[in-house]
């Protein structure tokens, strides 16, 4: 494998067009030892300078690849990056990964093809297949995949629950359905709880460890609730020593969908480990 530290365009690689010109994505001035190449949208690069603005860009929350040098707002495709970038298998691994988070954490409804890398999005949360046009283009046939495995459609669609790649199965579900539980403090003293929920606004899995209040925030709607009771944090009902008397909800067989809003509640909550 290529150590990212010493990544150098080809000089023979004819798909690449190399020029004579200065690194325009050296922004800390280190010097990459690699000839210079041309990105589409006509701006010059080197394997790290490039690897690295996409890195800061991921790292900003972003799922797309833009130039965005001076009154240029290119996006390059996913398939450009890793080329113009030389990025190693690790490092598309990690690409992909945080690219699929960014893009859930700004948009439930979008996930990223596995055949292109193409953000996609869910037309019906009833149904698990999802049609890439892009790959169908491509192609010239129908391609779907499963939103649910995330692999290439296979079985009869529309379908809600599974697709019939083996092990097809929703992992966060799963989680809600096996997790341990947890001994927290409620109105009828120490009760079992599962030890991760769902967030009741947006869906995003939470795990207490039994220490500290009921009452979280989840990081990513903001939305406070009880752990106990899954209310919101302003309908549950508590004593005077702040503990529910609600008692603990069922364990949750289905995903809240989120729909985008950010809640901003008064209420002072104590962190959860």
């Amino acid at each position: 494998m290529m150590n990212s530290k010493t990544k150098r365009y080809n000089l023979s690689d004819s798909t690449i067009r190399l020029v004579e010109e200065e690194d325009q994505f050296d922004f800390l001035c280190e010097g990459f030892d690699s000839p210079r190449a041309r990105m589409s949208c006509g701006h010059v690069v080197t394997p790290m300078s490039l690897t690295k603005w996409c890195e800061q860009l991921l790292k900003q929350g972003e799922a797309r690849f833009v130039c965005g040098q001076s009154g240029c707002n290119a996006e390059w495709s996913y398939q450009e990056v890793c080329k113009m970038a030389l990025l190693t298998p690790e490092e598309m691994k990690n690409f992909e990964t945080t690219m699929a988070l960014n893009a859930a954490a700004r948009d439930p409804n979008t996930k990223f093809c596995p055949g292109c890398m193409t953000p996609v999005t869910r037309g019906s949360s009833s149904d698990l297949y999802v049609c890439c046009h892009v790959c169908s283009a491509k192609t010239g046939r129908s391609f779907g995949f499963c939103w649910q495995c995330l692999r290439e459609w296979k079985g009869q669609q529309p379908r809600s629950d599974r697709c019939e790649n083996d092990d097809c199965h929703n992992s966060a579900l799963k989680t809600l359905r096996e997790c341990p539980e947890v001994q927290i403090e409620l109105a009828g003293g120490v009760i079992g709880c599962p030890s991760v929920r769902a967030c009741p606004t947006c869906g995003s899995l939470i795990q207490h460890t039994g220490i500290g209040c009921t009452e979280v925030s989840c990081p990513r709607c903001k939305m406070s609730f009880c752990f106990g009771c899954l209310k919101n944090a302003n309908e549950c009902i508590i004593d005077d020593f702040d503990i529910c008397l609600s008692g603990i909800a069922a364990r949750q067989t289905s995903i809240p969908v989120w729909d985008g809003r950010i809640f901003h509640t008064e209420i002072y909550s104590i962190p959860y480990p």
